[in-house]
């Protein structure tokens, strides 16, 4: 049965943590990828990292679906930016920035390689939603965040109401 994870929350150091490479695709693996879908669910997210729940290995899970059921999971997620000049704005939230969301600006053409649970490899070029949370996910892998988008002002306030 999935367990909910705890979720680190901005500004903790650990969100900064760059995500290692999978190389054992295995039953904790799945486990993980399970716990997390389960976290994101009750968390009411659509995307989540590893490294969003201090595990920093380069996985993803993701359900973008209205009936929130067609999970999805990413291992080893790369992209290419296929189009600089083409350009999308959303307005993204966090499941580690809680009660905050922001307008990004990402590309909105990019190409996907990543490996499922099995370690087989896919490739795609994913359009819409999917694009926009593939890259803010991955930013998290980086140890980057949504509030690296946005001006210092905007982010030292953010960071003093989480830290009350």
């Amino acid at each position: 049965m999935a367990e909910k994870l705890k979720i680190l929350k901005f500004p903790d150091p650990r969100l900064r943590t760059v995500a290692k490479k999978v190389t054992k695709f295995d039953k904790s693996l799945k486990k993980l990828s399970e716990d997390m879908l389960f976290t994101m669910y009750e968390g009411n997210g659509i995307g989540l990292a590893a490294s969003q729940v201090d595990r920093h290995i380069r996985l993803i899970v993701m359900d973008l679906s209205e009936d929130r059921n067609e999970p999805r999971v990413f291992i080893n997620p790369e992209y290419e930016i296929i189009d600089n000049e083409s350009l999308a704005s959303f307005e993204e939230g966090c499941l580690s920035i809680p009660g905050f969301s922001e307008e990004i600006i990402r590309p909105d053409k990019i190409s996907l390689t990543w490996q499922d649970l099995d370690g087989k490899i896919h490739k795609d070029n994913p359009e819409g939603l999917l694009t926009i949370c593939i890259q803010h996910e991955m930013d998290h892998l980086e140890g980057k965040l949504m509030v690296d988008y946005i001006s210092p002002i905007k982010r030292d306030r953010i960071r003093k109401k989480l830290s009350k």
